[in-house]
């Protein structure tokens, strides 16, 4: 274990990369090189249940290196970025009054950002605008809808994908109902970010196509694991559906449509790869827009090495 004088004003690592970068290993590895403990910053690791498709860390890691913010929903249960702000800094104090170091790992970038740069107190949610808004879909689908928030607020459509439908929804209930763009509730809330100095480390593959075949090989893992077997438990919960936001997490809703007779299996995997690639790639976009990043290739093989030496130089100024 390191023997890193931790810094007065409160360090807070952020470990970012995209899905398949290597962060789980290489925080294993932090863990056991300085007085580290680990915050997840994933959106679907919260779900109790969806371990195989969210490549959860399984037991072995845990007991190695423990993850706070793992398993603390049911999936029918709804979780925001506002929550995980709350949540993680109820954590970050938790860790930083035992005298340890928060490292926040994970690649759900808008968690970062909310955390980081502060986050907006968006309208509260309107029943009657949410179901005009969805009777307006169903009459001409959510691409037109996509549409019409790029004409109003290009930059949240930029980021948005045409059938993402809950996404969608949002930054038209919020521009309705206030007359404000999504994007500019954002912009309102940077500069309020936490009382934390963060140490922003992401890892970036020189190799687009490397990390591609990592995505595809990884997901013919999962269904080897039973992948396929895991959504099909979930689809049967009572309280779940296609819609749900835990079901619309990156896989599972390719698999969901499968078991629904959409698509076989091979289709389903296609589908399930192009659109983690997809993720990846936002993933990226986000990542490139950080500023004050330190960013390493996780196929390096010095990278474990030169990471820790930067987290021991930071630690100790």
């Amino acid at each position: 274990m390191g023997t890193a004088v931790v810094s007065a004003d409160r360090p807070v690592i952020c470990l970012m990369g995209p899905t398949a970068s290597g962060k789980t290993e290489l925080g294993v590895h932090l863990v056991e090189r300085f007085p580290v403990d680990i915050v997840s910053v994933d959106s679907a690791l919260v779900y109790r249940g969806m371990d195989i498709g969210t490549a959860k860390p399984g037991a072995d890691i845990l007991e190695r290196a423990p993850h706070r913010l793992i398993d603390i929903r049911d999936p029918e249960d709804a979780y925001s970025a506002g929550a995980f702000v709350r949540d993680a800094c109820d954590e970050i104090d938790a860790i930083l009054a035992d005298g340890r170091i928060p490292l926040l790992l994970g690649g759900t970038m808008l968690y970062f950002r909310s955390l980081i740069e502060g986050i907006a107190e968006l309208p509260e949610s309107d029943p009657i605008l949410r179901r005009a808004i969805d009777e307006e879909a169903a009459a001409s689908g959510w691409p037109a809808l996509h549409r019409q928030l790029a004409a109003v607020d290009p930059l949240a459509a930029a980021r948005i994908e045409p059938n993402d439908r809950q996404r969608i929804q949002r930054a038209l209930e919020v521009y309705r109902q206030s007359g404000r763009t999504l994007s500019d509730w954002h912009s309102a809330a940077r500069g309020s970010a936490a009382d934390y100095r963060f140490v922003k480390i992401a890892l970036i593959a020189g190799s687009r196509s490397i990390l591609h075949e990592r995505i595809d090989q990884r997901f013919l893992r999962m269904l080897e694991a039973g992948f396929v077997e895991e959504v099909r438990a979930l689809m049967a919960r009572p309280g779940l559906d296609a819609d749900s936001s835990a079901m619309r997490a990156v896989g599972y809703r390719q698999l969901a449509a499968h078991l629904a007779g959409e698509a076989d299996l091979a289709t389903a995997t296609a589908r399930a790869q192009a659109a983690t690639r997809q993720l990846a790639k936002r993933q990226l976009t986000w990542l490139r827009s950080e500023t004050g990043l330190n960013v390493f290739d996780p196929l390096e093989a010095r990278t474990a090495a030169a990471i820790s030496e930067l987290i021991a130089a930071r630690l100790n100024e």
